[in-house]
């Protein structure tokens, strides 16, 4: 896919590298040429443009793009003014950072189609969202490896772990099973409560309606999740 990102500062610029990594291709904007400087070898592209600018945000490749990403910081103006010409030139998928509540509003009212929010969202954690929204929850434990959850895929219901064999078919780590169980409340309704199994052994089945935790290399569980066809 390709990606074009304004605002190349902590955020924008762990975003940027992060899909870059991920082979994506990506162009980076910002204002202050000093930061594309530093990131021109580690990203496909970055211009040094003021998006907030009309005239200068026409010489974009916008329509080419499958993603708008307006990583702005604390400039309220030029984040919000970057994001209405955006909408303007209609790009596909426009999403927009948020710095506070009144900046939240604003880009509501723009029609963003998402908004980030820095605090609770980590750059890479967005970018794998994007990619990969088989992901039901991901965690990063260091460089590209992450556990992650996901349903299981219902070919491997009634299988066992050994039979599964995720370890030597994808390098892959099956940590856990997360099952929905039904019981009673007090009151002698039926309800339904979420467990992990906890530590597998090899004889566990697997059952329809099971989550699974996974940990490998991003790149093992994209081609995972490819493979299985999720």
């Amino acid at each position: 896919m390709k990606f074009i990102i304004f605002g190349l500062g902590d955020y924008g610029s762990v975003l940027s590298t992060r899909l870059t990594s991920l082979g994506q291709e990506v162009i980076g904007v910002d204002a202050d040429c000093s930061k594309t400087e530093i990131l021109k070898d580690v990203v496909t592209q970055t211009i040094c443009l003021d998006s907030a600018n009309e005239q200068a945000l026409t010489t974009l490749p916008l329509r080419d793009c499958d993603y708008a990403i307006v990583a702005i910081g604390e400039d309220f103006a030029s984040s919000v003014k970057t994001t209405a010409l955006l909408k303007q030139a209609g790009v596909k998928y426009l999403a927009s950072r948020a710095i506070n509540p009144l900046h939240r509003k604003v880009l509501e009212t723009l029609g963003v189609d998402r908004i980030l929010h820095p605090e609770n969202e980590s750059a890479s954690r967005f970018a794998d969202s994007i990619l990969l929204p088989e992901f039901i929850n991901s965690f990063d434990i260091s460089g590209d490896y992450k556990v992650v959850e996901l349903r299981l895929n219902e070919r491997y219901a009634g299988m066992m772990v050994s039979e599964v064999n995720l370890k030597e078919r994808y390098s892959l780590i099956l940590l856990t099973i997360i099952r929905a169980e039904k019981t009673k409340s007090i009151f002698g309704h039926d309800k339904k409560i979420i467990k992990a199994i906890g530590i597998l052994t090899e004889d566990q089945k697997l059952e329809k309606g099971d989550h699974v935790v996974l940990f490998g290399n991003l790149k093992d569980l994209d081609n995972f999740v490819r493979k299985e066809e999720y």
